[in-house]
């Protein structure tokens, strides 16, 4: 019998082909995004052993979350899909629980509207352990790279300045703009940070090579 993780790997394979997600947003970002919150969901375990109640709502977002994501589809409809899935694999609090984080937890709506009151501190915690795990992965410049690739059909120069852009205005200034709340997530941004500007720069000796 299958489990519930290659249950949920199966639906993002299957939710992925069925909605053009590209592979900035596919099935490998999923698995990075669970393995950081695996991490940061470790780190804040021994301080708040309570979460233990929402381990597989924090699971089951990670792996999931960009299903619903607007840029590839309707954002109601994917969410639906994603209720209509879970309905009768998981408890309906924990579907409740995991709607509500993948519903929130994108960087545009934290900007615009910023973070989702629960009553429960302990979701609340939960929710920003995805939610940060998701940020890790965006210090990840070649995945950046293939999105815009991707999206605009440009070519790799063009694709290489729109991700500059995205660096310096958003992903470089996680911590500036208080977007990083776990000692975890903030250690590991920080060190992500100078691995992506050397990526940067190596890019950008690349992109000068006149023999390429």
């Amino acid at each position: 019998m299958a489990t519930l993780i290659s249950k949920l790997i199966n639906f993002i394979f299957l939710t992925s082909g069925r909605h053009n997600i590209d592979e900035s947003h596919g099935i490998g970002h999923s698995m990075n995004v669970l393995h950081y919150a695996h991490r940061i969901y470790a780190s804040e375990l021994p301080k708040f052993p309570e979460l233990k109640k929402e381990e597989r709502a924090i699971y089951i977002s990670a792996l999931i979350h960009d299903m619903c994501d607007k840029k590839y589809m309707k954002e109601e409809e994917g969410i639906q899909e994603i209720e209509n899935f879970l309905c009768d694999k998981i408890t309906q609090e924990e579907v409740e629980t995991t709607k509500t984080i993948i519903s929130t937890m994108s960087y545009s709506k934290v900007k615009n509207f910023g973070y989702p009151r629960m009553e429960d501190p302990t979701k609340q915690l939960a929710y920003h352990i995805v939610r940060e795990a998701d940020l890790l992965t965006a210090y990840d410049f070649d995945r950046s790279i293939i999105y815009h690739m991707n999206r605009s059909n440009s070519d790799l120069n063009k694709a290489y300045e729109n991700a500059i852009g995205v660096f310096n205005e958003r992903i470089l200034r996680h911590e500036e703009d208080g977007l990083l709340i776990t000692d975890f997530s903030k250690n590991e941004a920080a060190q992500l940070k100078i691995k992506a500007l050397d990526r940067i720069q190596t890019w950008k000796v690349i992109l000068k090579n006149r023999s390429l």
